[in-house]
């Protein structure tokens, strides 16, 4: 038992527990968390009740038993094996007679469970909830009931009933933090009660929430609830289902009922009822703005069962290649993130404000949507987002490719209890079935499975790739670009590339070469081993491809991307570290130069909203350095000023990108101003060059509430190297030594040294910056933290942890219970958010000079067909005929072999040249100018050889022959008189 043994916490907490009164029995929820202990092997005889584990150690959950080994080691390299959890707890004994179910949000992979030496059952996928119904076996009043389990988090464990695999249990993307690293909770319930949302093993399906019948404008919808109730009473029942909405602020604004509905003894079913509510707040990007649906049982007016659900509603639709949120076209914009979402020595198991820290910094880099990658993410992501207004794809488990027999049944079981599970969340907008194409039969499967289980949430389901399906209702490929007409086609993993925080550019210490670094699988990695400058430009040029096609730009489009990943990895990596380090930020959350670009480039639902400005890196270097300067912008043209003199306006490129060669540094303040085509100013920014280091600041950071002393809560702690002034020292690497006492463990950060500094108490900032941590105890008091290193004044921050209450390993206080709603954005705009750029000019019928059945598959809005040529130079042509004259002033044209061919083709209107040279690679498609002539048709011929590059020779996760890039066909590389064509759009 923790503190908490005063008899006025137990008497209020008793009062807590019981809530018995003249109106019948409320359920109770309560945190199971507090109070375990765990021994690592396998200890023989550890499930009986009287088993001595005095000398386990004691731990509060979430908690992973090799947590402490997260960037540690690399993923491969992770802790595996057999773990012993248990937990001795005791249930009042005015519970008794009443129904007990335990409900774990998560173990990894496989467990046994043991509620007072027997088994009560097995969970095995390794990454979804499940619960048991422990009513029979339960002791309640003053006897002790003990849980345990015996969990094996094995590489290549293995399902007991089938001797299959799990394919997601993949040492590349799923970092493996063994044992119980989510929340358990525990559940009591009168008989008659609604059943939980855990289908394996109770094989129930919960409440359901939605709103259908939306009007936008006026803020009108009807709320549905439903639930299924059993009534385990050996009385029939004459129930009422009566539901109460509360707004975020816990107001009632609605109340309304079904009319009675009987249930015999032992029936389950689904009871209802639904109304039209007015003036209601709709979830939003970046407007968290959640209900509270009560939903109650009553019999005579008396309540015998209620269950609160938090909930959002919104509007979705998925057509004409875009997605919509209440009516208004949002390009999707974010990142694919791991789903362990880990920080180093805690792995997943963080508290629930640290799980809104990490995601709220999406949100501020402007992005809309996080793909959890491979497996679905754990509840506390979920409803993390959910509280953000951070739109999110939910996968349920899979490695890559489709599978078959035992395999495809473990996906489709774990997609079904997935939605069951995570169906009432409004963040979930898009359901994921796969991280490539799975085959139309089992497309429609899992299709299925959704249309069952949640027909009405406004959820689009769909997989990586599935650009021909008509099963799916929405796709997309990695790296390679999409546009469609149909549904909305965006980029599941972008820009892959790699790069440490740690080096700035060739300039600043510790000078390191862009692109240096060790081999990979025996090859040059300069795409994994980026300086930042580096790395950001890359996502520049990547994301352009996106949005130079997004929405407003034709008929078809691109619906965006998401960029892979946001936060640097424990998983499969390429560069010089032994953790992947694609991310926007560090593994402590700190901003990389990338983070700021993307801010600067997302700014909007479609169109750019608010103009602003990153300069890239910072301004300290030594007196004589010359190097060139960027800026990411989103004006027309930038100009830099250095102490007042303008130094030009840069090289525009990529559309966000300006580019000043050769600046000579100069101490003083560097500032970049934006402006439109007119010359107005948009936007600017400036760098000031940093004084000496003086002085180290620290900044702490914890819930709202502050630091419980639960020891699972975890408060950070930003640690500067200052000048005089205050300023950020942008290149110092001091070394810091931290001192800590009273209530709390070290943690610490991440830094270069042995072991990544894992748990050290010295490590150094990076550029100035680095963040460090410890986790609160079981005991309340005074934390101080000391931090000092050589030439700088010392730094310390004091706090006192607050009380955690819990008796007899049960708790009423959740952490995160009391979170903020993020509502920054305000509701979603009714105005349009985006225009139109250009006409689109569609394309009647076509002619070649060989394969003519073919050529509608150039104009099909279908990326898996093409036309080609018989391989002769001379029939290398096709004519496009329109509907009526026009004026073309682009084609945009996706040729295969998209990145390694290049086609020597000569565009014309009647005999008149619009356009002659060399098509140019790309990861998808290219706009080509055109010399503008009015016309009815438009020729495109081959005039030379073609010539063979691969132009993305680095982009190794993906085989230049997959698909249409060479359409599978090994020889095409070697042809030298094809023009083959994929897709083509013309504009005027």
């Amino acid at each position: 038992m923790h503190f908490r043994k005063s008899l006025p916490s137990l008497i209020l907490l008793l009062c807590c527990l019981l809530k018995l009164n003249a109106q019948g029995f409320d359920r109770q929820v309560f945190n199971f968390n507090p109070d375990w202990k765990f021994q690592t092997g396998d200890v023989p005889k550890a499930a009986q009740m009287n088993f001595d584990d005095a000398n386990w150690t004691s731990v509060s959950l979430p908690h992973a038993y090799n947590q402490e080994e997260a960037f540690r080691v690399s993923i491969e390299e992770l802790t595996t094996g057999i773990v012993w959890y248990r937990k001795s707890f005791k249930i009042p004994q005015e519970f008794e007679g009443k129904k007990v179910f335990i409900e774990f949000e998560g173990i990894r992979q496989g467990g046994e469970i043991y509620l007072n030496g027997e088994k009560i059952g097995l969970h095995e996928n390794g990454t979804m909830a499940f619960g048991f119904d422990l009513s029979e076996k339960i002791k309640f009043g003053n006897q002790e009931n003990v849980i345990a389990l015996r969990i094996d988090n094995s590489w290549d464990y293995r399902q007991k009933s089938t001797n299959a695999t799990y394919r997601w249990n993949d040492k590349n993307f799923n970092a493996n933090y063994g044992g119980i690293p989510k929340n358990v909770k525990l559940h009591i319930t009168a008989k008659t009660y609604q059943t939980l949302p855990l289908y394996s093993n109770l094989q129930t399906t919960g409440v359901y929430v939605y709103a259908k019948d939306f009007n936008i404008v006026d803020q009108k919808a009807r709320i549905h609830a439903e639930s299924e109730v059993k009534n385990e009473s050996n009385e029939a029942k004459t129930l009422q289902y009566e539901v109460v909405l509360e707004d975020a602020d816990g107001n009632e604004i609605a109340k309304f009922a079904s009319e009675n509905v009987q249930f015999q003894p032992g029936e389950q079913k689904i009871i209802q009822a639904e109304k039209a509510i007015e003036n209601l707040q709709f979830w939003s990007w970046g407007y968290g703005y959640l209900y509270t649906v009560k939903t109650r049982l009553l019999e005579n007016n008396q309540l015998l069962d209620e269950v609160k659900t938090q909930t959002g509603f919104r509007k979705t639709a998925f057509r004409n290649g875009m997605v919509y949120l209440n009516d208004r076209v949002l390009q999707m914009k974010g990142y694919a993130q791991r789903t362990s979402n880990e920080w180093p020595a805690v792995g997943l198991s963080v508290p629930p404000w640290m799980s809104d820290f990490s995601n709220h910094l999406m949100l501020e880099s402007n992005a809309n949507l996080v793909r959890w990658m491979h497996t679905t993410p754990w509840k506390q992501d979920v409803e993390s987002c959910d509280r953000l207004g951070l739109i999110q794809a939910m996968p349920a488990g899979d490695s890559e490719g489709d599978s078959k027999g035992d395999h495809w049944k473990q996906r489709t079981q774990l997609m079904r209890d997935a939605i069951i599970y995570n169906r009432n969340n409004p963040s979930i907008i898009f359901y994921e079935c796969g991280n490539e194409s799975i085959s139309e039969p089992h497309m429609h499967e899992m299709k299925s499975i959704r249309n069952t289980f949640d027909p009405y949430g406004g959820r689009a389901i769909g997989s990586r790739e599935m650009l021909d399906s008509q099963e799916a209702e929405y796709g997309g490929e990695m790296l390679y670009i999409n546009h469609s007409a149909d549904i909305p086609m965006w980029a599941t993993e972008y820009s892959r590339d790699e790069g440490l925080r740690k080096y700035w550019d060739e300039f600043t210490p510790p000078f390191h070469e862009e692109g240096d670094g060790p081999l990979y699988k025996g090859n040059p990695a300069t795409s994994y081993n980026h300086n930042q400058d580096a790395h950001a430009i890359e996502n520049v040029v990547r994301w352009f491809d996106y949005f130079e096609a997004r929405p407003g730009t034709g008929n078809r489009v691109s619906s965006g991307g998401v960029n892979i990943i946001f936060s640097d990895s424990n998983t499969h990596h390429r560069g010089e570290e032994n953790y992947r380090s694609s991310g926007e930020v560090d593994p402590m959350r700190i901003p990389k130069d990338n983070y700021f670009v993307h801010q600067v480039m997302w700014n909007g639902w479609v169109d750019i909203k608010e103009h602003s400005l990153h300069i890239l890196g910072h301004w300290n270097y030594k007196e004589g350095t010359v190097k060139n300067e960027y800026v990411v912008a989103t004006g027309a043209k930038v100009e830099l000023f250095l102490n007042g003199k303008s130094l030009g306006c840069g090289k525009q490129s990529h559309q966000f990108l300006f580019t000043f060669e050769n600046i000579q540094f100069e101490p003083g303040t560097l500032k970049a101003v934006s402006y439109d085509a007119d010359g107005n100013i948009l936007s600017e920014s400036t760098k000031k060059t940093a004084g000496e280091p003086k002085e180290i600041r620290l900044q702490l950071r914890t819930a709202p509430n502050g630091l419980l002393a639960d020891a699972a809560d975890i408060a950070l702690v930003d640690v500067e190297v200052v000048d005089k002034n205050g300023n950020r020292c942008p290149v110092d690497h001091s070394e810091i030594t931290f001192e800590l006492s009273g209530k709390a463990d070290w943690l610490g950060g991440l830094a270069d040294g042995p072991n990544n500094n894992i748990l050290s108490k010295k490590l150094p900032v990076i550029n100035g910056i680095n963040r460090v941590m410890f986790r609160s105890t079981t005991e309340a008091g005074k934390i101080k933290l000391k931090a000092k290193a050589k030439g700088l004044k010392s730094a310390q921050i004091t706090l006192n942890s607050v009380p955690f209450e819990s008796t007899n390993g049960l708790s009423t206080q959740f952490p995160g219970a009391d979170l903020p709603l993020n509502l920054e954005r305000g509701p979603t705009p009714k105005t349009p958010s985006y225009s139109k750029k250009r006409e689109t000019i569609y394309i009647a019928n076509a002619t070649a000079g060989a394969n003519q059945k073919e050529t509608y598959h150039t104009y099909d809005d279908n990326e898996l067909t093409e036309w080609t040529n018989d391989g002769n130079i001379n029939t290398g042509w096709i004519e496009y005929e329109f509907a009526k004259p026009v004026t073309a002033s682009q084609c945009v044209i996706k040729l295969t072999g998209w990145r390694t061919k290049t086609y020597p083709i000569r565009i014309t209107a009647k005999n008149q040249v619009l356009f002659e040279g060399e098509t140019w690679q790309s990861l998808g498609y290219i706009t080509i100018p055109l010399e503008k002539v009015e016309t009815d048709a438009i020729k495109i011929a081959l005039i030379g050889a073609n010539t063979e590059a691969d132009a993305y020779n680095e982009i190794i996760e993906v085989d230049p022959t997959k698909e249409l890039d060479l359409y599978k066909d090994k020889k095409a590389a070697d042809a030298k008189g094809q023009l083959r064509i994929v897709e083509i759009e013309f504009y005027e």
